[in-house]
């Protein structure tokens, strides 16, 4: 392993070689983003997929959300610096929120996987910028509004970076940041959706699951039907989950597992979520105990990622994409985030891989059309500022470290790629619409 000051200093001289006037240059490639999505949609599910372009048709930031293979497709055609990390994969400022950690304190951090691997770290960066700039148009802020966000986006990353490389490794690894961390640095306007927020996500639990959306008929609560969203399956798949969750639960951990053994499955449903996820399969567990109480678990399909598609892995990337694609999204979600769910979990079955996980455990996401211009400006800077403390669990931080350096140029030319980017984003838009 390399000393930390030696990969700074080589770092900094990759600049020579990969300057950021490059990096602020998108190369477009020739493709057709109608017939790219198309293409994605082949292997989910048929009944779902005019669902899915209903949501992708909200908005270009929607259309966005829903698109991060083909943005990946895109990056591979970008000047690189050549360093990995573990990436999010789709570090969007939407997927950031609030989950429980296992001792019950309120964490905000990254909280979507299906597309992490190692691969490029710039990738994250440019995905969470570019997204600040289209959800601030979405917003109706002003052009220099959006503009100042986007850099303190670049800006918090940079220099979150540098505050990471400051504290030793073992520091780093335990860093979290939980709401009343977070509340103590927001200002007033801020700080009153962010407690409200916190509020919301405290109550989001198992039981408010059942309480919104189950029904008990003759002493047997079963989840409400709700098509397209919510559907029952049919009886021989049924019984492929349950062999499949008595797997889960058999390669949980030994507490996890103990645990576990204390509930019944009581019912099944299939679920649709998100924008990106809608015709992949989903289900929702419903769990009971012999003193009634529940426990809610969810099942997603974990495909393969359009990051080790599109970025081969380099020396000394972990290995977590060559077996199962449940694996590889519970592996990066454990590096990433500071705490994780000590539910995860994954399974392969029918020819397709699988993760779990708790549904809806104190997990809420900020509302983002609640922000003023001032909060949305503090919110993107956090979101910066989180990715940072994520890619820092990587060796090759120290490096980043050194490449991004003091100045506000590597911001600058991130801003300027960004809204070239969010430029093809809306021609991609336009063409999803009219087709």
């Amino acid at each position: 392993m390399e000393d930390a000051q030696l990969l700074k200093q080589s770092g900094k001289a990759a600049r020579q070689v990969t300057p950021f006037s490059d990096q602020a240059k998108f190369i477009p490639r020739d493709r057709d983003p109608v017939a790219f999505i198309e293409s994605g949609n082949r292997e989910r599910l048929p009944e779902l997929l005019e669902l899915r372009k209903e949501r992708m048709s909200a908005s270009p930031f929607a259309f966005y959300r829903g698109t991060a293979a083909l943005m990946t497709y895109d990056l591979a055609a970008q000047p690189l610096t050549g360093k990995h990390v573990v990436l999010c994969g789709d570090a969007h400022i939407a997927n950031f929120g609030f989950y429980a950690s296992p001792e019950r304190r309120l964490i905000f951090d990254l909280n979507d996987f299906d597309e992490s691997a190692p691969g490029p770290w710039e990738w994250d960066v440019k995905r969470l910028v570019t997204s600040v700039i289209l959800c601030g148009e979405s917003l109706g802020f002003h052009d220099r509004q959006i503009a100042d966000a986007a850099k303190r986006s670049a800006d918090s990353y940079r220099t979150g970076l540098r505050r990471m490389m400051k504290m030793d490794a073992l520091d780093r690894f335990y860093m979290s940041m939980d709401d009343r961390q977070i509340e103590e640095i927001l200002h007033d306007a801020s700080r009153k959706i962010f407690i409200e927020a916190a509020q919301e996500a405290r109550n989001r639990t198992s039981e408010q699951v059942v309480k919104k959306f189950t029904e008990t008929d003759n002493g047997r609560t079963r989840f409400v039907e709700n098509p397209p969203i919510m559907t029952h399956i049919a009886p021989k798949l049924m019984t492929r989950i349950r062999a499949s969750f008595a797997q889960y639960c058999a390669h949980s951990a030994p507490d996890v597992a103990l645990f576990l053994a204390q509930y019944t499955l009581t019912d099944v449903t299939r679920r649709v979520v998100g924008v990106g996820s809608v015709g992949t399969r989903s289900f929702l567990l419903l769990l009971t105990a012999a003193d009634g109480s529940h426990l809610v678990l969810q099942i997603k399909e974990a495909k393969h990622s359009a990051i080790s598609e599109n970025c081969p892995p380099l020396p000394g990337d972990p290995d977590v994409c060559t077996g199962s694609q449940g694996y590889r999204v519970v592996a990066c979600q454990q590096i990433l985030q500071a705490v994780s769910d000590p539910f995860l979990g994954y399974f392969h079955a029918n020819g397709r891989d699988y993760y779990v996980r708790q549904y809806r455990d104190m997990r809420e996401s900020i509302k983002l059309d609640e922000l003023s211009p001032a909060s949305f400006d503090q919110y993107a800077a956090g979101c910066g500022f989180l990715l940072a403390r994520a890619h820092a669990q990587s060796p090759n931080a120290a490096w980043i470290r050194g490449y991004t350096g003091k100045s506000e140029k590597f911001d600058e030319s991130l801003v300027a790629w960004a809204k070239a980017y969010a430029d093809q984003v809306r021609a991609d838009f336009e063409q999803f619409i009219k087709a």
